[in-house]
C-alpha cells in the first residue's frame, strides 16, 4: 500500500516554518516548487485534503516522493516554471530555496503568475549573527541555520527580510501577511517592515499575490 494510504491518526509534527505554511493554505491545488522529499506535500494530501503537486530538482529527493506515493516531477525552478499556465494553481510554495535560485526575480514573477497566491520563505542574511560574523570574524558567515561554507553552500543570492520587500514593493507583489521567524520556525511578534525585524529575524515567511487591479 501507498503511504498515503495510510492516513489517520495524529498528522506528524512538520518542521516549524513548514507547519506555518500548511497553515496558509485552506485547500485547492498547490504546487510546492522544491519539494525535498516531500514533508509538506505528504502532510496537505493526507490531512487537509489538498490536490498537492510538487516539483524538485534531485533525483533523490524524486524517488523518496514516489516512494510515498506523491506526484513530484523532476525540474528545475529557474527554467521549468515558464512552462506553466497562468492561475493553474491556488497556492505555489517556495519554501527555503529562493536564495539557491539563479533568477530570483523571475521564478517569483512565475510564482505570483502560476498560483492565485505564492507563499515564499528563506533565510535572512541579514540577521544579527551574520552581521557580526562577517565585521568581526572577517570571513562569510557559519550560523547554526546557515551551516554550510562559503565553498559548499547552494544559497547563491543572499537576501535579506528588507531585500525582500523591497522587490515585492517594486514588483508591485502585494504581501497579504507576513511573519519573522527564529532558526526553529518559532514567529516573532515583529512586523517585517519594522527595522528590528531585520536584524532578529532568521528566517521570514509571506503570503503573496500578483497586483489584479
Amino acid at each position: 500500500m501507498s503511504p498515503l494510504g495510510a492516513g489517520g491518526g495524529a498528522p506528524p509534527p512538520l518542521r516549524g516554518d513548514l507547519e506555518l505554511v500548511a497553515a496558509m493554505i485552506d485547500g485547492g491545488r498547490v504546487l510546492d516548487v522544491g519539494c525535498g522529499e516531500g514533508e509538506l506535500l505528504a502532510y496537505l494530501t493526507l490531512y487537509k485534503g489538498v490536490d498537492a503537486r510538487g516539483m524538485e530538482l534531485s533525483q533523490t529527493g524524486v524517488n523518496a516522493c514516489v516512494r510515498r506515493g506523491l506526484s513530484v516531477i523532476q525540474g528545475d525552478a529557474d527554467h521549468d516554471l515558464k512552462d506553466y499556465p497562468s492561475d493553474s494553481f491556488d497556492y505555489v510554495v517556495l519554501s527555503q530555496t529562493l536564495q539557491a535560485t539563479r533568477q530570483p526575480r523571475g521564478v517569483l514573477e512565475h510564482l505570483v503568475r502560476i498560483g492565485r497566491r505564492a507563499i515564499v520563505s528563506f533565510p535572512n542574511f541579514g540577521h544579527w549573527r551574520v552581521r557580526i560574523g562577517l565585521s568581526l570574524g572577517g570571513r562569510m558567515p557559519n550560523t547554526p541555520f546557515l551551516g554550510q561554507n562559503w565553498y559548499d553552500t547552494p544559497n547563491i543570492h543572499f537576501c535579506t527580510v528588507r531585500d525582500f520587500l523591497a522587490l515585492c514593493d517594486e514588483m508591485g507583489v502585494v504581501l497579504e501577511r507576513s511573519v519573522t521567524l527564529d532558526r526553529f520556525g518559532r514567529p516573532f511578534r515583529l512586523n517585517p517592515r519594522h527595522g528590528l525585524a531585520n536584524m532578529l529575524a532568521e528566517q521570514a515567511l509571506f503570503l503573496l499575490r500578483r497586483d489584479r487591479a
